[in-house]
């Protein structure tokens, strides 16, 4: 055989390979369920009444096959479809919920990113269906929660002076302590501070105030770490130096703080957010003019709204409340 020959039925082998492993991998990618995401908002001219809507059922078919999923707080929604469906092959979606008119989408299967608006029905109607007295209005609106807060009585100071006792000019001769070079022979001293119990200190400091100074350093400290205690430990290779540890002292108290904010209204929906330590939310509102205070709770129930909650990456809630029929804001 040639080495021309040879070369020829090398590269037919390597081609041929390649076409089996691509056909393989296609089929690989074909039985792999396909996952679509997209958001529900409510329809609305002004964007910035395009509200996320929760709790919206969603339906996909491709004619053979039916996948079901539930947008979440945000709006958000996945659904998986069956294995084997390909990109480009037509896909109805049909999004569903009392409070909106149904809506169905005639779509393709493919890598985008699907936002349904739906139309929300008629508040006016919903209301004369369900009650026949007029509409009671919302007004002054605010929300009010707690967060901890700690405060700082000051107490006063601690001062306190040590010594680290040394002959200076003397070989170390490998006796341990030695200076930082091994060549003298030093001496180590410690000592600490308590501030007493429930105290702390504050812009703690420690400094060589007489003797050579310059032989001596610092070993170890945790002045920065405030705390109940605090610790010094020096090293001196030369003669006996004096040292100075200061620190304030203070009392921490930690007390709740009540704090009010006033939320963002779009349409028939109320709109805010709470930091990530808030505690006990509440909503403050006249109803026809009676100042109530709503606790929200777990469960955030309101006899007024519905309310629903998400947590953002920053770990902050964001809140939504639409008004129930026979409730209008003023």
């Amino acid at each position: 055989m040639t080495g021309k020959r040879k070369i020829v039925i090398w590269a037919f082998g390597i081609v041929t390979l390649g076409g089996v492993l691509t056909a393989v991998l296609v089929a690989i990618h074909r039985a792999q369920p396909i996952t679509i995401k997209g958001a529900v908002l409510s329809q609305d001219t002004d964007p910035q009444k395009q509200l996320p809507i929760a709790d919206v059922q969603i339906i996909g078919t491709d004619g053979s096959a039916i996948s079901t999923s539930t947008s979440d707080s945000s709006g958000f929604f996945t659904l998986t479809l069956r294995r084997g469906l390909r990109r480009r092959q037509p896909l109805t979606l049909r999004f569903r919920h009392p409070d909106y008119q149904p809506l169905d989408l005639n779509e393709f299967v493919g890598d985008k990113i699907y936002i349904a608006r739906m139309v929300p029905i008629s508040h006016e109607t919903k209301a004369h269906v369900q009650s026949d007295h007029g509409d009671a209005t919302v007004s002054n609106v605010r929300v009010r929660y707690s967060v901890k807060a700690t405060t700082e009585a000051d107490v006063g100071s601690a001062v306190k002076t040590f010594q680290v006792v040394n002959t200076g000019d003397v070989p170390c001769k490998g006796r341990h302590p030695c200076s930082p070079d091994g060549k003298w022979k030093a001496a180590l001293s410690s000592t600490s501070l308590d501030a007493g119990e429930g105290n702390e200190f504050r812009n703690a400091r420690v400094s060589c105030i007489a003797g050579p100074c310059p032989f001596a350093r610092v070993e170890f400290e945790d002045l920065s770490r405030g705390g109940r205690k605090v610790n010094v430990s020096v090293r001196n290779w030369s003669d006996t130096t004096t040292f100075l540890v200061e620190a304030e002292v203070v009392h921490p108290m930690v007390s709740d703080l009540v704090r009010e904010s006033y939320p963002v209204i779009f349409g028939q929906t109320l709109n805010f957010s709470l930091p990530l330590l808030a505690e006990g939310p509440s909503i403050e509102a006249e109803i026809n003019g009676d100042s109530i205070v709503f606790p929200l709770g777990p469960d955030l129930f309101l006899s007024w709204a519905d309310c629903h909650v998400r947590v953002d990456k920053d770990q902050a809630k964001a809140y939504r409340c639409e008004l129930k029929p026979g409730y209008r804001f003023k």
